[in-house]
C-alpha cells in the first residue's frame, strides 16, 4: 500500500508540474508558487540523478580496474619472458645449437633448458631468523614442488622447500650457509665466461647483505661488475638464472683459490610477487 501511494504522489507532482508549465505560457514572470514548484522539481531531480551518476561511474571504474588488473598480469608475465630470454639467448641458444649439430640431440634434451614460468603472490614473509620462509599462493594443485627454484624478474630468490595443496615454503638464499644442513650451495659461472668461469656461492653476510662466492680459481676470469648466474650443475638450480653481480674478489684459504662477493639481484626487502620454474618434463623429473 506504501509504495502505490508514493507511486500515486509521484504521479499527481508530475502532472502538476505539467499543467503548470502550459499555464505559464508565454509569461515572463512568474508567482512564487510557481517558482517554488520549478526550483522543488530542479532539486529533485539533482537528488535522483546524482545518484545515479554515481553508481555509472563506480561501474566504469570497476570496469578500468579489472582492464588495467588484466594489463598489469600480462606485464608481469611478459617480464618474467624477458628475463628469461635475455638470458636464454645470451647463453643457452648458442650453445644448444652447437650441442645438437655436433651430437645429434634427441627431442628431450633439446627441450631441457625450456623454462616455464608460474607466477605466484608472496602472502607471507617470515621474521624469525632461525627458520625464514617465504610463503607463496602456489601448491601442489598448481604442479609445485619440492626444490623448484623460485625467482624474479631481477634474479635468483630460492628454492621451494615445503608443499601443500594451495601454498608453499620458499627457503630464500639469503639463509645460504656453508655450515647449515639444510641450505643448498649453488654452482655458479659468469654470464658470457661460461667455459672459463666457475665456483660455488655458499654463505650469505646478513651484516652486509653480501653472498659469497668460493672456489674460484686463480686463472678465473671473474672481473667486478661480472654477472653470476646459475651453471646448471649439481641438477639443482637450473641453469641461466641470476644470482647476482660480483663486488669483489680476493684470495681465499691457503692462496690456492679465490673468493668473491656478490650483492644479490633480487630485492628481498620488497617480494610482493614471484615466478616457480618450472622445468620440462623429463625422465628424470617426472613424476
Amino acid at each position: 500500500m506504501r509504495n502505490k501511494r508514493m507511486f500515486v504522489l509521484m504521479i499527481v507532482f508530475i502532472l502538476f508540474v505539467a499543467v503548470m508549465g502550459f499555464s505559464i505560457g508565454d509569461r515572463k514572470k512568474l508567482t512564487w508558487p510557481e517558482n517554488f514548484s520549478l526550483d522543488s522539481t530542479a532539486f529533485l531531480q539533482e537528488w535522483m540523478y546524482r545518484p545515479a551518476g554515481y553508481v555509472a561511474e563506480l561501474f566504469k571504474d570497476l570496469s578500468n580496474l579489472h582492464a588495467i588488473y588484466k594489463e598489469n598480469e600480462e606485464l608481469r608475465i611478459a617480464a618474467a619472458a624477458y628475463a628469461r630470454d635475455s638470458i636464454k639467448y645470451n647463453f643457452v641458444e648458442a650453445k644448444n645449437k652447437e650441442l645438437q649439430e655436433m651430437l645429434n640431440f634427441t627431442e628431450r634434451q633439446k627441450q631441457l633448458y625450456n623454462y616455464k614460468y608460474l607466477i605466484a603472490q608472496v602472502v607471507a614473509v617470515g621474521n624469525d631468523p632461525y627458520s625464514e620462509t617465504i610463503r607463496i599462493n602456489l601448491g601442489s594443485k598448481d604442479g609445485i614442488k619440492i626444490n623448484m627454484v623460485v625467482v624474479t624478474d631481477k634474479g635468483l630468490v630460492g628454492l621451494v622447500n615445503r608443499v601443500d595443496p594451495f601454498f608453499s615454503s620458499v627457503m630464500p638464499i639469503t639463509k645460504l650457509s656453508e655450515t647449515s644442513p639444510d641450505t643448498k650451495a649453488i654452482a655458479a659461472t659468469v654470464l658470457g665466461k661460461e667455459k672459463d668461469s666457475f665456483g660455488i656461492v655458499d654463505n650469505y653476510h646478513s651484516d652486509t647483505g653480501k653472498l659469497s662466492m668460493s672456489k674460484i680459481s686463480e686463472h678465473d676470469p671473474l672481473t667486478k661488475g661480472d654477472t653470476i648466474i646459475t651453471s646448471g650443475q649439481g641438477n639443482v638450480f637450473p641453469r641461466g638464472m641470476v644470482i647476482g653481480t660480483v663486488d669483489s674478489s680476493q684470495v681465499g684459504d691457503f692462496g690456492l683459490t679465490y673468493t668473491a662477493t656478490i650483492t644479490p639481484a633480487a630485492d628481498f626487502d620488497h617480494l610482493t610477487e614471484v615466478f616457480v620454474v618450472q622445468l620440462p618434463e623429463t625422465g628424470e623429473n617426472a613424476e
